[in-house]
C-alpha cells in the first residue's frame, strides 16, 4: 500500500494518507461517513491494504507465488529466460 500511495502525486499523496489514517479508526471513519466520497475512498483503502496479507488475498482469488510460478513456466515452454 506504501508504494502505491507513493507514486501518486504530492496532493493526492497527503490526502491518500490522511484518509488511510482516519479509516483505521473508528473515530475517524465516522468522521469520514459525514462526507460519502472520502468514505469510500477510505473503504477502498482498507480493502486494497488487505490484499497484501496472503492469507486473505488467497481467500479472495489472488495467490501471488501462483500467478509467478505459472509466468516462469510459461516461459520456460516458450524458450525465453
Amino acid at each position: 500500500m506504501d508504494e502505491y500511495i507513493a507514486a501518486a502525486p504530492q496532493p493526492q499523496r497527503s490526502g491518500m494518507y490522511a484518509v488511510l489514517a482516519l479509516a483505521r479508526r473508528p473515530r475517524g471513519a465516522a468522521l469520514l461517513s459525514r462526507v460519502r466520497p472520502l468514505a469510500q475512498v477510505g473503504r477502498t483503502l482498507l480493502a486494497m491494504e488487505r490484499y497484501e496479507e496472503p492469507v486473505v488475498a488467497r481467500s479472495l482469488g489472488w495467490d501471488a507465488e501462483a500467478v509467478i510460478a505459472r509466468g516462469r513456466a510459461l516461459r520456460r515452454a516458450e524458450g525465453r529466460p
